[in-house]
């Protein structure tokens, strides 16, 4: 039996490639692995994390962790290198925008292993992100693309990709997040960190909202991080706002003394079904991830996206994400619109439907029975 390397390096993706490996386990026609690069090393990710995903450990954990980008990119490519060589996949799949994404491809394909990229074809248009150069990278060596929406498609054929190996299959995060949305209806979270925060508003009909920011171009600069806390503090004047904050910008935030206020309450970053269970009921959810954006529009939750360009149209044109960039008065504009019952009503797009994985694993199952 052939078998498929899955690559993973931060938690992530993890939510990428758990729906897959469901996929491949129900299909039973093709082996795995799960090849953890060690891009980033997650106290969190231990037994309980991979049960709640339903996958089973990585069988490899190459431990490649921090450094520069040049410095992580290296390492991880010598360590995979290695292990091609010793292993010989029949495929390595990737998934999403990390260093991890771009170093396997790289090895793969200098090796002559096809490669697959889930999430294929996004773009930004912005060459100051790392993520979108990873992206154009391994867009141009991947043999199979796996695409989520409609711009992943349009961007591929402008680069000159063969529509044969174009796949539009829907969104596997989509997948995961309806899988777990689920599960926690079976599940205590009476223990989880949030529960007090969510509880104390339920119970008396009150609303909440969520923020998340990590973008160095957002939270490194503490001019950018005033501007957009100075926003968050109006909002949160009139909403009761909770912040797992990301360590980077927890660093900002106390490095420059910068005060956000009694009515936004400052939260360590959550494991995967806390942060769910947490978000999934919010007001509105104020963000600059990418994947936030995806999974807030597959559940029908008012995203506002500090950001001033997406990778991900298709949840502002179909979903329920809209793009304010940094303005204050706008953030605070789009925030009351949803206050007010006025914000944007959005739809789960094509084929976001929760079997992109069932679509993947059974196109690399006849590609590899060609092979």
């Amino acid at each position: 039996m052939k078998t498929i390397f899955l690559v993973a390096g931060a938690r992530p993706n993890f939510m990428k490639i758990a729906p897959i490996v469901r996929a491949l386990q129900a299909h039973g026609g093709v082996a795995f692995k799960i090849i953890h690069t060690g891009q980033h090393y997650d106290r969190e990710m231990n037994d309980v994390f991979f049960e709640e995903l339903g996958i089973p450990k990585p069988d490899l954990f190459m431990a490649a962790g921090g450094g520069s980008h040049s410095q992580q990119t290296g390492k991880i490519m010598v360590a995979f290198e290695e292990l091609c060589q010793t292993e010989r996949p029949a495929a390595v799949l990737v998934v999403g925008d990390v260093n991890s994404t771009l170093a396997c491809s790289i090895v793969a394909k200098k090796l002559n292993i096809p490669v697959a990229h889930v999430e294929a074809g996004l773009r930004s248009g912005d060459l100051t992100m790392p993520e979108e150069i990873n992206r154009l990278v391994t867009d141009s060596i991947t043999d199979w693309f796996f695409v989520t929406e409609p711009s992943g498609v349009a961007h591929l054929r402008r680069e000159g990709k063969d529509d044969s190996a174009i796949h539009y299959v829907g969104h596997v995060m989509v997948d995961n997040v309806l899988y777990q949305a689920e599960k926690l209806t079976r599940t205590d979270t009476s223990g989880f960190e949030t529960s007090a925060f969510k509880a104390a508003r339920t119970a008396k009909g009150e609303r909440y909202g969520v923020i998340t920011l990590h973008r160095p171009s957002n939270v490194d600069s503490a001019e950018m991080m005033m501007r957009i806390g100075g926003a968050l503090k109006e909002i949160a004047a009139e909403l009761p706002l909770i912040f797992p904050v990301h360590p980077r910008t927890r660093n900002t935030l106390e490095k420059f003394g910068i005060d956000l206020g009694p009515n936004i309450t400052l939260v360590g970053p959550q494991a995967y079904m806390a942060f769910l269970n947490l978000w999934k009921d919010a007001a509105v959810v104020l963000t600059d991830s990418g994947g936030l954006q995806e999974e807030t529009t597959a559940l029908g939750v008012p995203c506002i996206t500090i950001r001033e360009n997406t990778e991900r149209p298709v949840t502002v044109d179909e979903g329920t994400n809209v793009l304010v960039g940094t303005d204050p008065a706008r953030i605070v504009a789009e925030a009351r619109k949803v206050l007010r019952g006025e914000g944007k009503q959005g739809r789960r797009p094509h084929l976001w439907d929760g079997k992109a994985a069932e679509r993947i694993v059974a196109i690399m199952a006849g590609e590899l029975s060609r092979q």
